[in-house]
């Protein structure tokens, strides 16, 4: 079976004071075993993690600039 890869961006979302937490939820409620969700944010979502950890996500978080943060979360179970 193939790895699905999800990738979202919400810098504009935060930057236009648009609350991001549902899109999230809806793109990674479609997240089976093995696959990935790749979130753009302008910071680092760390009450994001314990969240998604709630629901089988690891996750690896990089700074790719200041106010880009990538952050990959892979479902485990």
């Amino acid at each position: 079976m193939e790895r699905k890869i999800i990738e979202l961006d919400v810098r504009e979302d935060l930057k236009n004071k648009i609350e991001p937490f549902q899109k999230i939820m809806e793109a990674v409620k479609e997240c089976k075993k093995e696959d990935v969700f790749i979130l753009h944010a302008p910071f680092k979502p760390t009450p994001l993690f314990t969240v998604l950890k709630a629901k089988g996500f690891s996750h690896d978080a990089e700074e790719i600039e200041k106010k880009h943060w990538k952050v990959t979360f892979t479902k485990n179970n």
